[in-house]
């Protein structure tokens, strides 16, 4: 049995029409089912689910979290625990286009600061803010492991290599003008950020699958190793580990 709602989250229920009823909770309701059985353990299709109720409105707002919990037989507060511990779940609504810019160490010093501040500036919004005609959220972003590309940016998950404060406001532009996006990597076009959502939660497609993610420096050692003849040891015939010492030392 889920929780009862804090009052805060009551008055926003009723402040607001809830999309999860009618025709819309019948075909959620038939998502989260083909969902859920993909796992031996019910609960662990939460992290699916809340991309799905992200899908439908853009964000994981309280009724969101209350279909999640009815879904799976467990609390809103465990739902809204899990929700709210991952920075990919968004608790208000975000633009057609979440851009998020990298500014961890190496994207920093590679220019990713300033790619963040410019965009700032151009879009007129701050840090997790949506520009006025609901088009591009923009955000700051932890490492997305890409540092070989470094500064990167990323629209709804697809990335953006090697960008500059020039073509990053060239990217935004055309995002809110509408035009054609292409990723550096990926898919072979930008979706958005609802219809991202439910790719995420598991919903075939036929975008999952597009593209290649690695490419030029994350592919260098390898090739290198090919040119060099180098290959990894063969797990069967390592060298014995050296024996400990009655102290432990080896």
């Amino acid at each position: 049995m889920s929780t009862p709602e804090t009052p805060k989250a009551s008055e926003e229920r009723a402040a607001r029409t809830s999309v999860f009823t009618g025709e819309a909770l019948a075909r959620l309701e038939v998502d989260a089912k083909d969902i859920i059985s993909r796992y031996p353990k019910e609960r662990s299709a939460l992290l699916p689910l809340l991309h799905l109720v992200q899908s439908e409105e853009g964000y994981v707002s309280v009724d969101g979290i209350a279909f999640c919990a009815d879904q799976l037989g467990i609390t809103t507060a465990e739902v809204t625990a899990v929700a709210t511990f991952y920075t990919m779940y968004k608790r208000r609504p975000v633009g057609d286009y979440h851009v998020g810019v990298c500014t961890n160490t190496l994207c920093a010093v590679m220019g990713g600061d300033e790619i963040f501040s410019s965009l700032k500036e151009h879009l007129g919004v701050g840090n997790d803010e949506t520009t006025e005609d609901g088009k591009v959220t923009l955000e700051h972003l932890e490492c997305n492991a890409a540092c070989d590309f470094a500064p990167v940016v990323m629209v709804n998950w697809e990335f953006f290599d090697d960008q500059t404060p020039e073509s990053a406001r060239r990217l935004v532009d055309d995002l809110r003008l509408g035009n054609d996006v292409t990723p550096t990597r990926g898919a072979n076009s930008v979706c958005t950020w609802k219809q991202a959502s439910r790719v995420l939660a598991g919903i075939d497609d036929g975008r999952a699958t597009e593209g290649v993610q690695a490419s030029g420096p994350s592919l260098a050692g390898l090739e290198l190793a090919r040119q060099r003849g180098w290959q990894a040891p063969d797990p069967a015939d390592l060298p014995a580990a050296a024996p400990a010492t009655e102290d432990g030392a080896k």
